[in-house]
């Protein structure tokens, strides 16, 4: 091919910005609570973001990716390799630029909704529009309304839970102490099912349901045990605290948030990368041995340009995104940010085993919405709300459009 070259370079430059959006708008979504509750700093939540996405991308991210996210449209329908190559590098471009928009903004946006959107875009008027599937598009949009919803209920739930039998009693650190190993037990248990259902799930483990389970139980005991032992030495500093700020309560759920957060951003990592890498593996296959596939292997060397690209992404805009769902929502406290976490670790469990096509960045906003609702409503900054889910309705057509564009602007180069 004679601009084979030419291609894998370009597909290597925008698989980094795409990669870099990633990690500056979807990054912040696990850190966020983390942040905004006061558990860690910034700088902290990016180092420890950086390591767990960067491992989760290069250790779990599989072997073969999907060369069009989702199954979104058709690989095969292309007219020719050099058509889909056009799509491809459009569409992580198109994307790149919208996530670059939406973090400046502080929107927290779906990254894979932004890359299905480009792909609408460029099969449309690449390929047309019997190549697109478009059952998984309306099943992508009715996410954006089951996504939230889910995980602001379970969130209110627990937050009204952790109200009723700890933070407003008599006795609130004494209560965190005999109720908090339960609420450890079921951190454990989620995020082990988190992990193995969704983290490890391209190592292909081929573990029985019941094993997952067992696994599972076994890690959400282990975490109750040593968290009750750490539970009980924490002590109340001064009847100020004890009065007013509930400080022994905080210190117990604030490593709690810190955890399920890292465990989010490595399941993240393994995941939401093929987001980025998925058109640039497509890209490199089809330029080197001209084959049109549904799959595309995966080198190492891709799998750490992606991980590369989302820890700098996070480290140089994440905090904007950061600031909008740890700050701007609702005022978030570790036991509210604890919650919240629970709430959308619990969500990604129940779509990965019902396969509904959910988003983590919906499912996060939804969660901390429903820690505040817990609240009551004056508890919620609605302006925030109305600017996030705009940017959620605009994110499929805009990057459909981008993509478009772009598609045309490279076949009129290098047609």
């Amino acid at each position: 091919m004679e601009f084979a070259t030419v291609f894998i370079v370009l597909a290597i430059i925008f698989g980094l910005y795409m990669t870099w959006g990633i990690g500056a708008n979807d990054v912040a979504n696990a850190m966020g609570t983390s942040v905004g509750s006061g558990a860690i700093t910034v700088r902290k939540a990016i180092l420890i973001a950086a390591i767990f996405e960067f491992t989760g991308a290069v250790m779990a991210g599989g072997h073969v990716t999907s060369t069009i996210r989702k199954g979104i449209i058709d690989a095969s329908a292309a007219p020719s390799p050099e058509i889909l190559i056009f799509g491809m590098l459009a569409a992580l471009l198109a994307a790149g630029v919208w996530l670059m928009v939406a973090s400046y903004f502080g929107w927290p946006v779906s990254t894979t909704h932004t890359i299905v959107g480009s792909l609408i875009g460029f099969g449309v008027v690449g390929m047309g529009a019997n190549a697109v599937d478009w059952g998984k598009v309306s099943g992508i949009v009715a996410s954006w309304l089951i996504s939230p919803l889910l995980s602001a209920t379970l969130a209110f739930l627990l937050t009204v839970s952790l109200r009723r039998f700890i933070l407003d009693t008599d006795a609130p650190l004494e209560n965190a102490k005999r109720y908090g190993p339960i609420y450890v037990f079921f951190m454990g248990f989620l995020i082990a099912l988190v992990t193995l259902f969704k983290g490890l799930k391209h190592l292909n483990l081929d573990l029985a349901e019941w094993q997952t389970l067992a696994i599972a139980l076994l890690v959400g005991l282990a975490v109750a045990l040593v968290g009750r032992t750490l539970i009980r030495k924490i002590q109340v500093e001064s009847d100020a605290e004890r009065e007013f700020h509930y400080a022994g309560v905080e210190k117990v759920f604030a490593p709690l948030c810190v955890f399920t957060a890292c465990s989010m951003a490595f399941a993240h990592g393994s995941n939401d990368v093929a987001n980025g890498i998925g058109p640039l593996a497509a890209v490199v296959s089809i330029a080197t041995t001209g084959d049109v596939s549904q799959q595309s292997p995966l080198p190492i060397w891709i799998l750490l340009l992606g991980g590369g690209g989302i820890v700098v992404g996070l480290a140089t805009m994440g905090y904007r995104v950061m600031k909008t769902i740890g700050t701007k929502i609702t005022e978030l406290t570790p036991s509210r940010g604890f919650c919240a976490e629970l709430a959308a670790a619990s969500t990604v469990v129940i779509a990965s085993r019902l396969a509904l096509p959910v988003s983590t960045t919906h499912i996060i906003v939804g969660a901390v919405l429903g820690v505040g609702l817990a609240r009551g409503i004056a508890a919620i900054d609605l302006r925030v709300i109305a600017g996030i889910v705009m940017s959620w309705l605009m994110t499929l057509p805009i990057g459909a459009a981008l993509a478009a564009f772009f598609f045309f602007f490279l076949k009129g180069v290098f047609g």
